[in-house]
């Protein structure tokens, strides 16, 4: 059953996480992982939203996304992104 990773983001470093951007597609080949959302206008339509990014990867399973968050490829991309912004990010099952 396919998976979602779903992160909300605050960008603190614009240049550092546009690095981070550009380190990201390659690791999720290995993992069958896909973007759904990364970023696109956003409008909030009930409650607070405090994120001003949004970003959805879908994978093949709960299992393919947490390796590829515990990966050792996604490694160094993950400590820049978690140095150049702060937010959330889970993963849940998709229907």
């Amino acid at each position: 059953m396919a998976a979602y990773v779903i992160v909300q983001v605050e960008v603190t470093d614009p240049d550092a996480y546009e690095v981070y951007k550009g380190q990201v597609p390659p690791t999720l080949d290995a993992f069958g992982g896909e973007f759904v959302v990364r970023g696109g206008d956003q409008e909030v339509l009930e409650g607070d939203w405090p994120w001003p990014r949004c970003v959805v990867l879908r994978f093949p399973d709960v299992a393919s996304a947490k390796a590829w968050h515990d990966s050792e490829i996604y490694a160094a991309p993950k400590a820049l992104r978690q140095s150049a912004s702060k937010g959330n990010m889970i993963v849940v099952e998709g229907a």
